[in-house]
């Protein structure tokens, strides 16, 4: 049975190597490694079955910046399953179990980029459809938005920023 639960220090060797076999080099696990060391605002998971780690998502700080106001949300990015484990529903979990625990922080919005064919089915739809963008030079289908607080975001639109550690 898989269990999902926050990443805890003794969890961080096993969560580098998932990103490293996921994604068949180190700049996923990287990326993990410097915004551990540089972030306070982070939600970590881990999926776990028998107590070997066999997933991880990271949630970190984003902004969108408009001519109104700024607005911090979290971006989803990496969300890594073990080869031997993906296709089981487990990278679904974490998804699942992040969203409701940013809903639960009161977040107001998901950034994601990724897979179109995969992301909809959490309830994120193309960023552009609420006129906000990436810094970066993406498929629009790809950069996608998950509002989770409505009134929070009404009016908002511009250009995402994430955290330096992407760059």
């Amino acid at each position: 049975m898989i269990e999902i639960r926050e990443e805890q220090p003794e969890d961080r060797e096993a969560i580098r190597e998932v990103n490293i076999r996921a994604f068949a080099q180190s700049h996923e696990a990287d990326i993990v490694d410097d915004l551990r060391r540089n972030c306070n605002d982070l939600l970590s998971l881990v999926a776990t079955m028998q107590d070997q780690v066999i997933g991880h998502i990271l949630f970190s700080p984003v902004s969108i910046e408009s001519e109104a106001r700024t607005i911090q949300g979290m971006a989803l990015a990496p969300m890594a399953v073990l080869p031997e484990f993906q296709q089981r529903g487990v990278g679904s979990e974490l998804v699942r179990t992040g969203i409701a625990e940013l809903k639960r922080r009161l977040c107001p919005f998901v950034i994601v980029l990724g897979h179109a064919g995969y992301y909809p089915r959490f309830g994120f739809e193309p960023a552009g459809v609420y006129g906000i963008r990436s810094e970066w030079e993406v498929p629009d289908d790809a950069f996608m938005l998950l509002v989770l607080n409505e009134s929070e975001m009404r009016g908002i639109s511009g250009v995402a920023r994430y955290r330096p550690e992407f760059a």
